[in-house]
């Protein structure tokens, strides 16, 4: 088992704090959200451990992972980011977080463990969290509903009004080489035009179940998690990462 990392972007709405590295390296409670991010993978059985970088990627340098780099970073998104990882994802299979969010160690396990080509890992109860974070819930929060079978029916879209929101994607997934092997020429051809190159992550989760009929398992959350996206989650944040590190000990 692999894992695998996505931290090219800038994080611009963190300012002055990711001024000399990009978000993974944000310091929360005495440590980096890399040290929770690397800790939670290997807690779930995970050996091997890369990062794309981008934005000032040198910083990633000397933190035992492998440093992979989205040279395009400032005119793409993380989906071109996992594709520049695509060797890794075609060797084994793969946990893939963003750079920019702390799990629990029982997450990582869970979603690990899941038999499925390609899965996710999203939140049931993603409304308490959201009403923390944002004056209106629903401004950031984007369309998620699952079919009988527990498998994504609905991801990234704009919620309508009254609309029932089933969960929230957290940025994390497993990717299996078979998985890779199905959808990854899917996503490399986005890259292709200047419109799909902007293309994010789950609206490209959302053209693979769209058009291309792709079954990919939910699994819920095992635990404490949170999104770092604004100097301000760093303070709301701040508790979560207490809880998380309870789980996992002290960030080495």
């Amino acid at each position: 088992m692999q894992g695998l990392i996505l931290a090219a972007g800038r994080g611009s709405r963190m300012s002055a704090l990711t001024q000399a590295g990009p978000k993974c390296l944000v310091t929360v409670g005495g440590g980096t959200l890399l040290e929770r991010q690397v800790a939670a993978l290997r807690a779930a059985g995970v050996e091997r451990i890369g990062v794309v970088g981008g934005w000032r990627v040198g910083a990633l340098h000397g933190r035992g992972v492998e440093v992979l780099h989205n040279r395009d970073w400032a005119m793409t998104t993380m989906v071109a980011s996992l594709c520049r990882a695509g060797d890794w994802l075609c060797a084994d299979a793969t946990l893939v977080s963003y750079g920019d969010i702390a799990f629990s160690p029982a997450t990582a396990r869970r979603l690990a463990a899941s038999p499925a080509p390609l899965a996710l890992a999203y939140d049931r109860d993603w409304h308490a969290l959201w009403r923390r974070r944002f004056d209106d819930p629903l401004a950031d929060a984007e369309t998620f509903a699952l079919d009988d079978d527990g498998h994504v029916r609905e991801i990234g879209g704009r919620p309508r009004p009254g609309e029932r929101i089933g969960g929230q994607y957290i940025g994390l997934t497993r990717w299996t080489p078979a998985a890779w092997r199905r959808y990854g020429g899917v996503l490399r051809a986005l890259q292709s035009s200047a419109e799909g190159r902007r293309v994010d992550m789950t609206a490209a989760l959302r053209l693979l179940v769209e058009r291309h009929d792709a079954a990919i398992a939910a699994v819920p959350v095992d635990g404490p998690w949170f999104e770092f996206d604004s100097e301000r989650d760093v303070e709301l944040g701040a508790p979560v990462i207490d809880a998380i590190d309870r789980l996992l000990g002290a960030p080495a």
